[in-house]
C-alpha cells in the first residue's frame, strides 16, 4: 500500500541488548553486535528495533537506573557506535525505538547527587522528598517505598528499587529537561520511544493513603489511585506528542502500568501517545476461548475511538511465550501463537527468540539476578529467566559471545538456534519468517478488516482479514486433534500456507483442520 507506515502497518522486534550480540567478548551484548546482525532481522522482516535501556547505568535494575540519559553505556559502545547502528538500519529500512525511562533516575544520577546534597540547592525540588513518611505506600519491588537521607533529614520516594528515586514531574525545570532528552534523541535521528511505566510519573500531590484490600504482597494490599495515574498525566502527553509531530513518521508506545481499556482510551490517541501496550496476551492460556477476550477489546477500541490495536506475546518482564504454551521442544503451539500474533489487526511486537521458540533458563536460587527475584524467591523468581543470551549457533555461548555471557544460555541451543533453523524448512524459524513474508505482502494482513467466524471459541480461532480487493481466511486450530470448522464462507480459495497440507481443503466450507494446523487461504 502507499501509505504504509513503518509503526502501524510493520512488525517491531524487540531487543534486550545485553543479551543479542557481543561484539568484543566481555560477555555482555553491545551495539556494534546488534549491527552485526541487521542482516538477518531484515531478512527475518521486521520494520522497527526496540531497544531495551542503553544508557549509562550501575545496573542494580539493569539498565532501567539510568544515571545520564544523553550518552550510551561504555558497556554497550558509544554515541558513535549509535550513530552506525541507526544509519545502517536506516539502509535497511529499519526503524530504531529506545525505551525512555522518564518516571526514575538512577540514585547515581547527577541529578539526584545533587538533590539529596542539601534542602536548598538548584536540584533540590526534582525528586520527591518528605520530612516524615506520609503515607503507607509501598515499592513494586518490595519494603517501604521511602527511604530516608541524612543530609536532608527527609525521605525521598521511589516506586521500585531505593536505588531508582521517582522524578518531581511537577517542577518545570524537572519537566523541561526531561523533554529535552527527547528531543536529543530525536535530533540524533531515533525514530520513536517506548515510555517506560508512563502512567506513573505523577503521583498525588497531598500523598494521601491508597485504600486497603487483600493482596499477596504488600504492594498488592492497596488500591492504587494516589500513587499513579493522576491527571496531571494527560496534558504532558499532549505535550509530548507536539513534540513528536514536529519530526516526520516518530512514535511513542507507553507501558501502560497494571493497563486497562480505560487507561488505553485516556492515555492514546490523535493528541496523546500513538499507543499503550496492554498485556492480555502474556496472561492467557493456550485457549481460544481467553485469547478472544484482548483480541475484541482491541477492535472495539479501534471501532469506537480509532486506537490501533498492539499485540505482545511476550517482554523483558514475562515468562516467554514458549514456556508458558509448552513442556517440551515441539513447536505446533508456538506456531499458532505466532500465526495469531502476525495475522490480527494491529501493531505484532515479537521479542528477540520468539522466532526460534526460545524457552526460559532455570537459575538456582543463588545465581539469580534479579532484584524482584532475589527478594521474593521461590514464589517469585524474577525476570533472569526471560533474558538468556540469544542462541544463534550451537557453539560455545550459543555463538552470543566468546566469553562467559552474563547469563548462561539455555541448554537447548546445541540444537535449538539460529543456524539449525534457517537449514530447516519446516522450523519455527523459517515458519516465522513465512507468516511475516506474507503479512508484508497482502495488504489485508497488515490492514484488513478483521471479521471473527469463531464467535464462540472453544477449540479453534478462525477470522477474516479482508479490504476491498483482498480477502484472506486465516485458522488456527488449538488442539491436538483434528476438528471441524462450520459455516466458512463460501469462496474459490487457495492456499497461502498450511503447517499440515500442500493442497487446498476438499471442503473448505465445511474445514477440518489437523491438531496445531495453522491454515491460511485467499479467495481468489
Amino acid at each position: 500500500m502507499t501509505d504504509f507506515l513503518w509503526w502501524r502497518d510493520g512488525i517491531i522486534y524487540q531487543i534486550y541488548p545485553r543479551s543479542f550480540a557481543d561484539s568484543n567478548g566481555d560477555g555482555l551484548g553491545d551495539l556494534p553486535g546488534i549491527t552485526s546482525k541487521l542482516d538477518y532481522l531484515a531478512d527475518l522482516g521486521v520494520d522497527g528495533i526496540w531497544l531495551s535501556p542503553i544508557y549509562p547505568s550501575p545496573d542494580k535494575d539493569f539498565s532501567y537506573d539510568v544515571s545520564n540519559y544523553v550518552d550510551i553505556d561504555p558497556r554497550f559502545g558509544s554515541l558513535a557506535d549509535f550513530g552506525l547502528l541507526l544509519s545502517e538500519a536506516h539502509q535497511r529500512g529499519i526503524r530504531i525505538i529506545l525505551d525512555l525511562v522518564l518516571n526514575h533516575t538512577s540514585d547515581q544520577h547527577p541529578w539526584f547527587l545533587e538533590s539529596r546534597s542539601s534542602r536548598d540547592n538548584p536540584k533540590a525540588d526534582w525528586y520527591l522528598w518528605q520530612d516524615s513518611i506520609p503515607n503507607d505506600w509501598y515499592a513494586v519491588f518490595g519494603g517501604r517505598a521511602w527511604t530516608y537521607v541524612p543530609e536532608r533529614d527527609q525521605y525521598y520516594y521511589h516506586m521500585f528499587l531505593p536505588e531508582q528515586p521517582d522524578v518531581n514531574w511537577r517542577n518545570p525545570e524537572t519537566r523541561k529537561a526531561m523533554l529535552d532528552v527527547v528531543r536529543f534523541w530525536l535530533d540524533r535521528g531515533v525514530d520513536g520511544f517506548r515510555l517506560d511505566v508512563f502512567n506513573i510519573y505523577f503521583k498525588d500531590d497531598r500523598f494521601r493513603r491508597n485504600p486497603r484490600k487483600w493482596g499477596a504482597r504488600a504492594f498488592d494490599r492497596q488500591h492504587h489511585i494516589y500513587d499513579y495515574d493522576q491527571p496531571e498525566l494527560v496534558p504532558l502527553l499532549e505535550e509530548l506528542r507536539e513534540i513528536l509531530d514536529s519530526y516526520p513518521e516518530r512514535y511513542a508506545v507507553g507501558e501502560t502500568f497494571f493497563p486497562t481499556q480505560e487507561k488505553i482510551i485516556r492515555y492514546s490517541g490523535a493528541k496523546k501517545l500513538h499507543a499503550a501496550f496492554n498485556f492480555d496476551f502474556m496472561g492467557s492460556r493456550f485457549d481460544p476461548a481467553e485469547l478472544i477476550k484482548p483480541i475484541l477489546d482491541w477492535e472495539e477500541l479501534y471501532a469506537q475511538y480509532g486506537i490501533w490495536p498492539n499485540y505482545v506475546l511476550g517482554n523483558h518482564d514475562a515468562m516467554r511465550m514458549a514456556t508458558r504454551h509448552t513442556k517440551n521442544e515441539e513447536d505446533d503451539r508456538l506456531k499458532v501463537m505466532i500465526a495469531m500474533l502476525l495475522t490480527l489487526r494491529g501493531t505484532p511486537y515479537l521479542y528477540y527468540g520468539e522466532e526460534i521458540g526460545m524457552r526460559d533458563i532455570s537459575l538456582k536460587r543463588g545465581e539469580i539476578l534479579d532484584p524482584p527475584g532475589k527478594k521474593y524467591w521461590p514464589f517469585d523468581k524474577g525476570r533472569d529467566g526471560c533474558r538468556s543470551p540469544m542462541q544463534w549457533d550451537n557453539s560455545v555461548n550459543a555463538g552470543c559471545s566468546s566469553a562467559k555471557t552474563w547469563l548462561p544460555a539455555h541448554p537447548n541451543y546445541q540444537v535449538r538456534n539460529v543456524a539449525a533453523q534457517q537449514k530447516d524448512p519446516n522450523s519455527m524459524l523459517n515458519f516465522t519468517r513465512d507468516i511475516i513474508k506474507f503479512r508484508r505482502e497482502k495488504d489485508a494482513l497488515h490492514r484488513g478488516d478483521f471479521t471473527l467466524l469463531t464467535t464462540q471459541p472453544k477449540d479453534a480461532l478462525a477470522y477474516l482479514r479482508q479490504t476491498a480487493e483482498q480477502t484472506i481466511l486465516v485458522a488456527l486450530n488449538f488442539k491436538n486433534r483434528m476438528i471441524t470448522l462450520e459455516s466458512i464462507p463460501s469462496e474459490n480459495w487457495k492456499l497461502l500456507h498450511s503447517t499440515s497440507r500442500d493442497s487446498i481443503p476438499e471442503s473448505p466450507q465445511s474445514l477440518k483442520l489437523a491438531p496445531y494446523e495453522v491454515l491460511i487461504l485467499e479467495s481468489m
